[in-house]
């Protein structure tokens, strides 16, 4: 635990999200000190608790999909649906800063949840909601899953061999970036509020967040009225050139970025290479020109060839697994993954938080919470009594999971 003061200690977020884009952004804030509180299903919580990966549980029984976006939180379980629970949440409004919710739209507006509600409550607070495809148009009723962004805005058509089928990114990537969609303009808002004293409503979709963050393949595409074709080789981008791409070792894989292509075939050590030396021929017989590379790089180990490339300056990368980087050196010199005790799963690694501030550091604080687990105590700190919570518990408005 640090001394040093947290950037966002005064803010108090009201956390209203499920699955990933909602919870990645309230996470990035609570690293940052946000008092975040997340508001969950009475016993069932957040949909992520219940999702996992080859159904394998962190401690046995903990979603590791939960616990990677949930840390430095504190639990709330309501039923949004209790008569008392709108009175629980416009109480905690009062006095919070931010609500973050990625609801379908127009669902929490019809429990009275929606901006509109909050604001007359709370002037100064600021809604953001994230959605698949905005909240009006012919996709409203269509599903916002990060996979199906991927394929609907390009990115998916754009990946992969072009005698395979498009390829999603390995990550939820779509959801990863609304989030970051997300912290953007909440950080945006709450300068602008401490300027004007007043409150907004931020939207942000997945649909727009993703073309947005393919800037300069949809300018290429659009202004030129051409789609890129993706290579059938090992070329790493469907508008790049050779050897831009990931080529085979005798143990394993490299990349080799933009690079003077005389200067790499210079490493291979076959001058018949040259003949492919000119920009035309690198684009337009890119894939040859990688099955020719690929030929000579297969005959290097990756420590080998990485030394010889680095020792002229190539722009190269080792390609590693998930567990390879855990245990890259740079990886470890960054001191990019850390650790927290979780009350059932145990020890959690995790990756630790990416932004560095000299004044007010990210930390991790507090693991996942359980559902509920806050309940009582966050209630007390907007005003409940011990035995009116003890009898909003009785009733099942609120909801509560005690470590151990």
């Amino acid at each position: 635990m640090t001394d040093k003061p947290k950037a966002l200690a005064d803010v108090t977020i009201l956390d209203l999200s499920h699955l990933l884009q909602g919870p990645f952004a309230t996470q990035l804030l609570a690293d940052m000190g946000a008092n975040v509180i997340k508001v969950e299903r009475p016993g069932q919580g957040d949909l992520f608790r219940t999702l996992t990966f080859n159904n394998r549980w962190v401690g046995g029984s903990e979603s590791p999909n939960f616990l990677a976006w949930n840390r430095n939180k504190r639990s709330l379980a309501l039923d949004l649906k209790a008569p008392d629970a709108k009175a629980i949440l416009y109480k905690i409004a009062e006095k919070a800063d931010i609500v973050v919710q990625n609801f379908r739209p127009g669902v929490l507006g019809k429990l009275g949840f929606g901006y509109e509600d909050f604001r007359k409550i709370n002037p100064r607070i600021i809604y953001c909601s994230g959605s698949g495809y905005g909240d009006s148009g012919p996709y409203l009723s269509r599903p916002g899953q990060d996979m199906l962004l991927q394929g609907l805005t390009g990115i998916a058509a754009a990946t992969g061999r072009g005698d395979g089928p498009p390829v999603p990114v390995g990550s939820g990537f779509s959801d990863q970036i609304g989030a970051m969609n997300m912290v953007y303009g909440i950080l945006t808002a709450l300068y602008w509020r401490e300027r004007s004293g007043e409150g907004q409503e931020i939207k942000v979709d997945l649909m727009s967040a993703m073309l947005a963050h393919q800037g300069q393949e949809m300018l290429m595409a659009m202004n030129f009225h051409e789609d890129f074709q993706r290579p059938r080789s090992g070329i790493g981008h469907p508008g790049m050139d050779a050897p831009f791409g990931v080529y085979p070792t005798s143990d394993g894989w490299v990349t080799i970025a933009m690079s003077p292509f005389k200067r790499l075939v210079g490493v291979l050590g076959d001058d018949n290479l040259l003949v492919y030396d000119d920009p035309k021929t690198l684009f337009e017989r890119r894939d040859e020109v990688w099955e020719e590379l690929a030929k000579r790089t297969k005959a290097w180990s990756t420590a080998e060839l990485m030394k010889a490339l680095l020792a002229v300056d190539i722009w190269c990368g080792e390609v590693k697994t998930h567990l390879q980087a855990e245990q890259d050196p740079q990886v470890r010199h960054m001191q990019a993954i850390a650790s927290y005790e979780h009350p059932v799963a145990g020890h959690v690694k995790v990756v630790a938080p990416a932004v560095k501030m000299s004044a007010t550091p990210a930390e991790i604080a507090k693991p996942a919470p359980l559902v509920g687990q806050h309940s009582r105590e966050i209630l007390a700190e907007f005003g409940y009594a011990a035995d009116q919570i003890d009898a909003l518990v009785a009733s099942g408005a609120v909801g509560e999971t005690l470590p151990g």
